[in-house]
Order: structure tokens, then C-alpha cells, then sequence
């Protein structure tokens, strides 16, 4: 029996399991399930609670009971084109044909014959199954319900969860205006994690305290420690300050909420401070989640300059609203990046608990991103020692610019195997592009832009005394 028609049956059972354990909620079904049966928020009432009372009903009711398995639904769900094909050859299957239903005759006999099939890591995919099965004979004791339901990814990581949360949130024709102000990306839209970015012991240290830091949040809360959660990148572009935020949202399966705070006051210049604190409120209502603020620097420069008293107004609302969001308040994590750390001043600073360097790698950490953006990459003879040394000064961000290049340069020749002649001479296309774009653009002290750099040295003094971040990065 083929792999769909597994698909299609641990669908069934699925559907069947679920709809009459009412024990069972959203968070136990496979993503790729719960999609498929999601109707957005549909909330009986409740005001809105600070700490998500009300949002967490709204949440509970995205899914109905029961949950209708059709041909349209299984097909969905599965990628299984043709769900009843693949398994109405089975005793225990049915179909009715004027609504597409497709049901299970003996669920019993279903269930063997699935346990015959399925592994180990697929119970663990589904928490539904886990939960059914776990303890029945001839399952093995690593399908463990609590361990299937901590690995599955939360409805908040879910497209249709934010969809639905911003349709009840922002019905009016003003409240949409907000959503004009930032991007939003579920955690599954993501396509990059912390394991594809190369990061340094410090780097790894700094996120790996902010992820303990939301996995306790509540005992931080206890014990009133609520200052903490709110980092700043600086480095030069390029270096992965965002890179390194997405992938933070997508391991921690939290909704990621970008702003360009030049894009707030140049678009809409007038109501700038209003919608500064639009921007945080939306952040605050699809709570938890990843709050990134990027061209953080354009705070001073706006301080320092005798620009529109609006702008001014935005730029204190902008500190004001940094101040009053937490991350164990409001399940709020907030991450500001620049490219100038230089140009903040100490109002800027002190707004952040911690500070995280992304400097221009080093010869080590540019072999190693080589490593890994290569490794689906078939290369003769490939060196990445020898590529990082012909690449002094370049970015994670240029590397993958290189490899860009190479590729298409032997997809010319119809090769789809490079060799290191190709990287080495996409090196020197790069540079010399780069030479001819930046000419008028070279600035900067050279040692605090590679790792290793002091980013004190680069602020003026402006951040605050106590802090050693003298971090390498890029991806």
C-alpha cells in the first residue's frame, strides 16, 4: 500500500479521534490538518483581556466539531490528489458520492492496520493519534502524548490563527490602517532558522537567554523580574540583524511583526505619533510575538535635526511605547536593528536590556557560512578556506550573492556542478560590481566593522556601561 494512502487513512483517524475527544483542542492537530479546518475567530463575547482571557476563547473556537473528512478536506490536508483513489481499496473505507464524504466502516481495523504502517516519529508528528494510542499494545513507549503535543507547533504559528485574530481585532476601516503600518509573517511563512545562520558562542549565548527568558516568562513574572526583553542589533547591512530575528520567529513559533520606522513618518506625516502607537498595539494584540523595529537609528537622527515637529512627536511616542511594552507583561519581544549604532544617543540606549554586535565576519565565520549555504550544492574540489580568504570584508549577505552568480554562471554552460574556479571567479565579478557601486561610499573605522570589533568604540560612548557584546555574526 502506498504512502498516500497512509496520508489519507492517519487523516481519518484523525478526523474521527478528534471529533469525539473533546479533551483534545486545536494545538493537538497536525498543522497541516488544523489549516484545513480553521474558520477565524469567532468569539461569544468577553472583552478584551490584557492578559489574553477573551483571545484564548477566540482561539478555541477557530475549529468546529466535528471535523468534516471529504474528498475537498483529505485532499488538502494529505496533498494527496485523488485521497478516496488511494483508499477505497481498503475494507474499511467508504465513500457517499453526492457530498464527497469519506468515512471509516470499522475504525478498529483501521486502527491496526495503521499501526502496522505508521512509525514512531509519525505518531509524534500528531499529537491526536499520540494521545489515542500511547500505552496500547504494539506501540512503542516513545509515543508519549505530552512529548508530541510540546514538539507540534502552536496555532499562533499559523497563517489562518493571525488571519483570523486581525479580521476580529481590526474590523473598522480605521483599525485596518494599522495593518498598513508593518508586515506580518506567521512562523510557517519563514524560511529561514537559527540553524542555517552562523553564530558565534556569544551570539548563541544571547539567544539562548531570551529563549529561556519566553519559555519562563511566567516566573520571571513571580518573582518581578520585567525588565528584560528588549535587544538591538547593530552592524553594518548585510550582517543578518534581520536574518536573525526571522529565524528567532520561526524556532519559537512566534508571529513576527516588522516596521520601518521611516516608512511611519514619511508616508503619513501628520499622524506620526498615532501610528507609532498603532504599530504597538497591533504587536500587543497578536501577542506573543516578535515585535522588529528596523532603522532604529533614524531615532537620533530625527532627535538631533530640526526636522518636522511631527517627526519629533513620533520619535518620543516611538521611546514612550518601547518603555511600556514587556515581553513578560505582554508577551511582547521587541528587537531593534541599525545600521548606525553610532548615531544613537543615550535615550536610545538605555531603552534596550541587551545589546547585540553583527559585525562583518571574519576568515573562520565566512568558511563556515560557505559551508552552509553550500550544502545543498554540488561543488568539485570546493575549499571554503580558500573562497573566505579571497572575500576579506564581504557580508553573509554578499557570499550568497557570489554563490547567486556562480550558479547561473555555469547554468550558462548547462552545468548544474560547480567547480571552485566558478566561486573564485564570481568573487571577482562581485568585487569589482561592488568597487564600481560604492566607489563614493567607503566610511568607517575598518576594525570596529569585522568581527572582533568593539561596537563601544563605534557609539560614542552612547551605550551604557556594563555591557560586553563584542559579538560576531552573520548568516
Amino acid at each position: 500500500m502506498s504512502d498516500a494512502a497512509l496520508d489519507v487513512v492517519e487523516f481519518l483517524l484523525t478526523t474521527s479521534v478528534y471529533s469525539a475527544d473533546r479533551s483534545l483542542d486545536a494545538n493537538d492537530l497536525p498543522p497541516r490538518i488544523r489549516r484545513v479546518f480553521w474558520s477565524g475567530s469567532e468569539s461569544e463575547g468577553g472583552e478584551e483581556s490584557s492578559e489574553g482571557g477573551s483571545r484564548a476563547r477566540s482561539r478555541e473556537q477557530g475549529i468546529e466539531r466535528p471535523l468534516s473528512a471529504t474528498t475537498t478536506t483529505a485532499r488538502a490536508a494529505t496533498g494527496v490528489d485523488r485521497p478516496w483513489q488511494a483508499v477505497s481499496e481498503l475494507m474499511f473505507t467508504d465513500r457517499e458520492e453526492f457530498s464527497g464524504t469519506i468515512s471509516l466502516t470499522e475504525r478498529e481495523l483501521a486502527e491496526r492496520w495503521f499501526l502496522e504502517r505508521a512509525d514512531t516519529d509519525r505518531l509524534l508528528t500528531n499529537p491526536t493519534l499520540a494521545a489515542h494510542f500511547e500505552g496500547q499494545d504494539g506501540v512503542s513507549e516513545e509515543v508519549e502524548y505530552d512529548l508530541a503535543r510540546e514538539m507540534n507547533r502552536p496555532i499562533q504559528a499559523d497563517r489562518v490563527w493571525i488571519d483570523g485574530l486581525l479580521e476580529e481585532y481590526f474590523e473598522s476601516e480605521d483599525e485596518e490602517e494599522m495593518l498598513d503600518l508593518v508586515e506580518i509573517q506567521a512562523p510557517e511563512e519563514i524560511d529561514v532558522t537559527l540553524e542555517e545562520i552562523v553564530l558565534t558562542a556569544d551570539q548563541e549565548a544571547e539567544i539562548d537567554k531570551i529563549a529561556k527568558a519566553i519559555e519562563h516568562r511566567d516566573y520571571l513574572a513571580e518573582i518581578g523580574l520585567r525588565e528584560i526583553g528588549k535587544l538591538l542589533f547593530v552592524g553594518p547591512p548585510g550582517t543578518g540583524k534581520t536574518s536573525t530575528a526571522r529565524a528567532l520567529a520561526h524556532d519559537m513559533d512566534l508571529p513576527f511583526v516588522e516596521v520601518k520606522l521611516s516608512m511611519i513618518t514619511s508616508q503619513y506625516l501628520g499622524e506620526t505619533a498615532k501610528n507609532v502607537d498603532k504599530t504597538f498595539e497591533v504587536a500587543k494584540r497578536l501577542s506573543p510575538c516578535i515585535l522588529f523595529i528596523d532603522e532604529f537609528d533614524f531615532v537620533a537622527k530625527t532627535r538631533r535635526s530640526d526636522e518636522h515637529a511631527a517627526l519629533k512627536r513620533a520619535v518620543n511616542t516611538l521611546l514612550k511605547s518601547i518603555d511600556n511594552v514587556s515581553l513578560i507583561q505582554d508577551d511582547v519581544l521587541l528587537i531593534g536593528a541599525t545600521n548606525h549604532p553610532d548615531q544613537l544617543d543615550a535615550a536610545a540606549w538605555r531603552r534596550f536590556d541587551e545589546i547585540v554586535n553583527f559585525p562583518k565576519p571574519d576568515n573562520g565565520m565566512r568558511a563556515d557560512i560557505l559551508r552552509v549555504i553550500t550544502r545543498a550544492m554540488e561543488i568539485d574540489e570546493f575549499d571554503p578556506a580558500t573562497v573566505a580568504e579571497a572575500t576579506e570584508g564581504l557580508t553573509g549577505s554578499d557570499l550568497r550573492m557570489v554563490l547567486r552568480e556562480a550558479v547561473l554562471e555555469a547554468l550558462t554552460e548547462n552545468r548544474t556542478t560547480l567547480t571552485q574556479d566558478d566561486l573564485l571567479d564570481a568573487v571577482a565579478d562581485f568585487e569589482e560590481r561592488d568597487n564600481l557601486k560604492n566607489m563614493d561610499m567607503i566610511e568607517g573605522d575598518h576594525e570596529t566593522l569585522v568581527a572582533g570589533g568593539d561596537v563601544d568604540a563605534a557609539s560614542d560612548g552612547g551605550e551604557p556601561g556594563g555591557h560586553d557584546h563584542s559579538h560576531d555574526h552573520d548568516h
